[in-house]
């Protein structure tokens, strides 16, 4: 019984995020997802343009969403 009171009390190390921050990362999330849609279908000048070849592209393109 003591066992079980002492980790039913121990001291939290965790706690849920605020809100705000969980919006703030979905939000973030978001752009991503966009961004790369519409680096997708840049043409290979407007690639040119901003200073990146296709293959730069297409290896952002393939990150995850929540990868920077």
């Amino acid at each position: 019984m003591s066992m079980m009171s002492l980790a039913v009390t121990g001291i939290r190390t965790w706690s849920l995020p605020r809100w705000s921050v969980v919006r703030s990362t979905v939000g973030e999330w978001k752009r991503r997802i966009q961004s790369r849609y519409e680096l997708e279908h840049l043409s290979e000048r407007d690639l040119s343009d901003m200073g990146m070849t296709t293959l730069d592209a297409f290896d952002e393109v393939q990150k995850p969403f929540w990868q920077a």
